[in-house]
């Protein structure tokens, strides 16, 4: 499971009652099985999410099923801490899922291990048509379509308290659109106990969620386009490190956070008053901080120009990927096309049923929810599906470890551990160690 996706197995993956039913109802997957009744069955394996999007799915997989009269779907729920293991032993003993839920992440590595079908001779032209143009490549490998995209996340939005802001002598309907503005905002804000602002500041977290920064600081991640050698010393790099040390060094930011950056919690409890977060911070909010709400607006992050059209957020998401050892695969598409290339207000109530914190990846969805009154309404969606989601990039395929190596590099420079130009020869150094032990020179995607 990519590192971002950790955290929802921290938060959600503790349900020790559904570990032990998935146990005790053994049946590692496998299908072209037939039923008592005749029917083609397909195994569907989703891995545990939020409470609400399991009781979606359930609802959507039984509707399915009302409707076929020659294949049934029999879902399982896999708790996120257990995912790689329990694929692992289906797949050794030859019973792996038809379906899968998938990360973005996952998709390049799994295609070229074999792992995938290709869903195109299986669905529509259509659906793929309806695929949105930024979104497409996330799950094209070499011409070809190895998932379906479910929904997208952006990694870094602009979330700030308009009360503050007021007090602040700010005008919260004109939010700082470059970093120089983004730091002023952050000097006004800070007021004794109450930090101007919060972003990531530990090297797991600056791995991940300063990858749309990097692509906004220097238009690319730090290796070169056929993974032949690191990038990092180039010197947009230090102007994207120099702009979290002043962050640091000036006290705008928290010294010692007591959560890691997907968690929303220190805006939530009026500890900051703005926050680089993810869009799933919006149903943080909405659920736990809801006396929040009201006084918060969203805008895209500052861009290091100021020109918003820039990436500053990439975009993670889940797919459904098609086993490529399914006995049977037309009857297990059929599926994938029904729950999320078929009508689109199934999808549409999926993006409300999340309280509008996951985005569309399909035009006909975005219009289905454009007639809405509660997706129009909501105080959110508007922003962060127009003006953020748009200008998304797709998160790097390479390993994680030239991710880690960014993340230390930023850490230990804007921390005053070592200077800037140092912290990046470090990590170039790093990541031109693992680009030739692991041999990546060529293994670029390709879409």
């Amino acid at each position: 499971m990519h590192k971002r996706r950790n955290r929802i197995a921290a938060v959600l993956a503790a349900s020790v009652s559904t570990a032990l039913a998935l146990t005790a109802c053994g049946g590692g997957g496998g299908g072209g099985g037939q039923t008592a009744d005749g029917k083609t069955e397909v195994i569907f394996w989703q891995q545990q999410f939020e409470d609400y999007q399991q009781a979606w799915f359930k609802e959507h997989v039984d509707a399915f099923n009302k409707s076929q009269d020659e294949v049934v779907v029999k879902h399982q729920v896999v708790p996120a801490d257990t995912w790689e293991q329990k694929m692992q032993t289906a797949q050794a003993a030859g019973k792996q899922p038809d379906v899968m839920t998938s990360n973005y992440g996952d998709i390049v590595p799994g295609s070229r291990e074999g792992r995938f079908l290709p869903l195109d001779e299986f669905l529509p032209e259509e659906a793929f048509t309806d695929i949105k143009d930024n979104v497409a490549g996330f799950v094209t490998v070499d011409g070809e379509h190895m998932a379906y995209p479910m929904l997208v996340e952006p990694s870094t939005v602009l979330y700030y308290r308009t009360d503050l802001v007021e007090a602040a002598g700010l005008d919260p309907d004109s939010p700082p659109t470059d970093w120089d503005g983004l730091i002023e905002w952050a000097e006004k804000l800070t007021d004794g106990d109450v930090k101007g602002f919060t972003i990531a500041s530990t090297a797991p977290d600056l791995a991940w969620s300063s990858w749309g920064l990097q692509q906004n600081a220097c238009g690319s991640f730090p290796v070169n386009d056929d993974w032949s050698e690191a990038t990092a010393t180039d010197p947009c790099y230090a102007e994207l490190a120099n702009f979290y040390k002043t962050l640091f060094e000036e006290g705008l930011i928290p010294q010692q956070p007591k959560v890691g950056y997907a968690d929303g919690a220190p805006y939530g409890d009026g500890e900051v008053a703005m926050m680089a977060g993810g869009s799933w911070v919006v149903g943080q909010l909405k659920n736990d901080y809801p006396d929040m709400v009201e006084k918060t607006q969203v805008a895209p992050f500052p861009s290091i120009d100021g020109d918003q059209t820039k990436t500053t957020a990439t975009l993670g998401g889940w797919t459904l990927t098609l086993d490529a050892k399914s006995k049977n695969p037309e009857a297990a598409a059929s599926f994938i096309e029904y729950l999320l290339a078929g009508d689109p207000e199934i999808m549409a109530d999926f993006f409300k049923t999340s309280g509008f914190s996951k985005y569309t990846v399909r035009t006909s969805v975005d219009e289905a929810l454009a007639s809405d009154p509660e997706a129009s309404d909501d105080p959110f969606m508007a922003v962060i599906s127009e003006k953020v989601v748009p200008y998304g990039e797709a998160e790097p395929a390479y390993p994680w470890d030239i991710s880690l190596a960014m993340g230390t590099a930023i850490e230990s420079a804007m921390k005053g551990v070592t200077d800037v130009d140092s912290a990046l020869q470090t990590a170039n150094d790093q990541i031109n160690d693992v680009i030739k032990k692991q041999k990546l020179e060529g293994k670029a995607p390709s879409n």
